[in-house]
Order: structure tokens, then C-alpha cells, then sequence
């Protein structure tokens, strides 16, 4: 229990008074050291760097400036284009233009964060003439951004994979039914509102249009084709699939699409490098905490603590899942998963649970934190490119919020779900 204590006192105290996540990992690390007679430098530069040096990991970097390469060369836009030609003319139109840029982006990039970026910027000023309303308009948008991290390729999966052991290229299979399923649970609540709200209509185009704009974004289709044709068929890693994406993305946008310069890659590259610093100090400074946290055995701790529901395979999950949902409304998806996954993961496999089902469900939960209050990382997103309020995208939301629950319910209850599909496809 001192253990315990003095982990979670570290680490939520160090975040209380500000200070950076990856920072109060690395202090958490030092007081379980301490606390374990255990102290010593060397070790903990050894851990920190053991965090970067680790070749799955690569792919992060790669999936980073994929999804930036794929925002600034063009073909998020053309993807959204193809959308709107074919359900923009529905009542409420730009809404399932939203949903269905949202499933295709996601098979592309794998981070929310750029997706959801890609999608308020163009459609949220065109939501705006049509007369939509900012919050349910916003809230779709950000909902829409976590299909992201679902459907492969996804750096949470990476992330998890590496920091559990699990195998990456089974948690990128498990993402593709569930995927389709919150794209179609997000199209049930938007036809609700749209309906309620009486949106307005888009303009029919005609069948010579639409096979324009899907001419138009055929390059940028096979970006998911080739990535998930060549992990099914073996040709590349989930970690090699990564530099694939980078390089097919810019080879269309400074070849094909000829939207991309030189002078602006750079600028591509630069805001590539930043992000990739940021999730991998995180990662170096996790594998400290989860080496004491190891060295400390407080899986066995906890697992003693949840003894009395391990035996109900259902009902942990349901447990754990609630936990995973408070903790997100608190904490980014990255920090969740370096912090709790190495913790969660062996209690599970006392559960006799799937490690790849509880892996995507980890991810899964962790991503409906990514639009949940305070933090709300995807709202803050959409508030910062629509210049809104945070209340606004909060109350819109709800509705997709909602539907999201239901749906982590019903994977709950019926884990087939997942691992059915898992099973067919690999």
C-alpha cells in the first residue's frame, strides 16, 4: 500500500501544481527509487534511454509526419471533398461528409489530434454558412477525430504494443470492425439532430462530379490499401508500414498533388520533429516509473486488491474500464497508456482476458477520454480552430459521447466483437 501511495501521490501531485507529465514520471520514478533503498543514476539514465531506443517505436515518428505531410500536401482535403460529393446533398449533409472524411482519414494517419485538425478547418466554416449549429457541428468534428487512433494505422496501438509487449499487428486488425462501428453509431446520433434541428441541404452533384472528385483522390485512397494490403499480406511491420505512409504522403503531395514546397517542408518537418520530441521524452520517462513500478511488484499489489473479480472476467472489464474513463477526463491518451498499460495489462491476463481484446478496449476508453471535460484534448482542438468557447464543444459533444459509452458497453458485454473480426482477418 506505501507503494501504491506513493506513486499515485507523486505523480498526481507533480501534475497538480504544473508541472509537465513526462517530468512527473521521471520524479515518481526517483521517489519509488528512494523509497526502495534503490537509488541510482546510472540506472535511471539507462531507463530513460532504454524508452527512445526501441525500434517499434520508430514508427511514431513516421505516423507524426504522415499525418502532417497528408494535411498540408492536400490529401486530407481531396478525401473530404470525395465525402462531400457523395452525402453532402442529405439533410444535415456536411455532418455525414464529416463522418465519412473522418473513417477514411483515420486509416491514413492514426492521431486524432491531426485528423480532428484537418476536419474543423474545412468544415467547420462550411457548417457555419449552412446555418449548423457551432456546438453540434464542433462536437461532431471532435467526436469524429478519435476514429483515428481505432482503425490502423494507429500510434496508440504502437505505443501500447510496445510498452505491453502485445502484438502491434494484431491491435491494428482489432481496430477495423470497431471503427466502422463508431463511424455508423456517430451517423445514428447526427441523423437524430439533423432531423430535430431541421439542418439544411447541400446541392445534388451529378455522377460525372463525383467520379471527378473520386479521380481526384484516388492517390490519396491508396494510402489505406497499401498500408493495410501490405500488413495482411505480410510484405511490411507495423513499424516499416509507418515509413511507407511518410514517404507514399510525400511523394503525392510534392509529386502528384504538387501542393507541397520546398520552403513549406520544412516547416512540415519541423512541427514533425517537435511532436515526436514530446512522445518520446514521455516515453523514456515512462519506462523509469514502469521499471520501479515492475521492480516494486505492484501488479501483483493491485491484482490482490482486485482479487475478488478476477475470477469475472466481465466484470473487471467493467471495472477497469470505468476506472480508464475517470482517469481520462484527467490525463492525455500518450500518458494513460505509458503509465497504466504496463500496470493494467498483466491484470488482465490474470483475468484470463485476450491481451490484444483488453488492448484495443484500453485504447478504446482511452480515446473517449480525448473528448471528455476538463482536459478534452480533441475539444480543445476544434475550440482552438473554430474560435469557440470551451462550453460550446463540451455541450455538443454529449450527444456522440454518449453513443461512444453505449458502444464501450456493448464490447464489453459481447467481446466477439472485437476478437471475431480479429480472428477472420488474421
Amino acid at each position: 500500500m506505501v507503494v501504491t501511495f506513493i506513486f499515485l501521490f507523486v505523480l498526481i501531485g507533480g501534475m497538480v501544481i504544473g508541472m509537465p507529465i513526462a517530468q512527473a514520471l521521471v520524479l515518481t520514478g526517483v521517489a519509488l527509487m528512494w523509497h526502495l533503498d534503490f537509488f541510482d543514476s546510472q540506472l535511471l539514465a539507462q531507463n530513460l534511454q532504454a524508452g527512445f531506443d526501441n525500434f517499434p517505436l520508430l514508427a511514431v515518428p513516421f505516423f507524426i509526419l504522415a499525418g502532417e505531410l497528408m494535411n498540408a500536401g492536400g490529401l486530407s482535403r481531396r478525401i473530404i471533398d470525395l465525402a462531400s460529393a457523395f452525402v453532402g446533398h442529405i439533410r444535415g449533409g456536411l455532418g455525414y461528409v464529416a463522418i465519412g472524411a473522418a473513417v477514411l482519414l483515420a486509416s491514413m494517419s492514426g492521431s486524432a489530434i491531426a485528423d480532428t485538425a484537418a476536419l474543423a478547418t474545412i468544415l467547420l466554416p462550411m457548417m457555419r454558412d449552412h446555418k449548423y449549429p457551432d456546438s453540434y457541428g464542433a462536437g461532431l468534428l471532435a467526436s469524429g477525430g478519435i476514429i483515428a487512433p481505432i482503425i490502423p494505422p494507429s500510434m496508440p496501438f504502437v505505443i501500447y504494443g510496445v510498452t505491453t509487449n502485445t502484438s502491434i499487428s494484431k491491435l491494428f486488425l482489432s481496430g477495423v470492425v470497431p471503427g466502422l462501428i463508431m463511424g455508423a453509431f456517430l451517423v445514428f446520433a447526427w441523423w437524430w439532430i439533423a432531423r430535430k434541428y431541421q439542418l439544411s441541404q447541400g446541392r445534388r452533384v451529378s455522377w460525372g462530379e463525383r467520379i471527378k472528385a473520386l479521380a481526384k483522390s484516388f492517390w490519396a485512397m491508396m494510402m489505406p490499401v497499401i498500408i493495410l494490403g501490405g500488413l495482411k499480406g505480410g510484405v511490411f511491420t507495423p513499424t516499416e508500414a509507418a515509413v511507407v505512409a511518410a514517404v507514399y504522403a510525400l511523394f503525392v503531395s510534392m509529386v502528384v498533388y504538387r501542393e507541397m514546397s520546398w520552403s513549406r517542408l520544412y516547416e512540415v518537418f519541423l512541427a514533425a520533429a517537435k511532436t515526436t520530441a514530446v512522445v518520446m521524452f514521455l516515453c523514456g520517462a515512462a519506462t523509469v516509473t514502469a521499471y520501479m513500478i515492475t521492480l516494486a511488484d505492484l501488479p501483483n499489489m493491485l491484482a490482490d486488491t482486485f482479487s475478488g473479480v478476477l475470477g469475472h472476467p466481465t466484470a473487471f472489464m467493467a471495472l477497469m474500464m470505468l476506472f480508464l474513463l475517470v482517469v481520462g477526463t484527467a490525463m492525455d491518451l500518450t500518458p494513460t497508456i505509458l503509465i497504466f498499460g504496463p500496470v493494467c495489462a498483466p491484470l488482465a491476463a490474470k483475468a484470463g482476458i485476450d491481451p490484444v481484446y483488453f488492448g484495443f478496449m484500453f485504447i478504446y476508453v482511452g480515446c473517449i477520454g480525448l473528448i471528455t471535460p476538463p482536459v478534452g484534448t480533441v475539444q480543445n482542438v476544434v475550440a482552438g480552430v473554430g474560435r469557440l468557447r470551451m462550453e460550446t464543444v463540451i455541450k455538443g459533444t454529449n450527444p456522440f459521447l454518449m453513443a461512444y459509452v453505449l458502444l464501450a458497453v456493448l464490447l464489453v458485454l459481447f467481446p466477439q466483437i472485437v476478437t471475431g473480426p480479429l480472428r477472420w482477418m488474421h
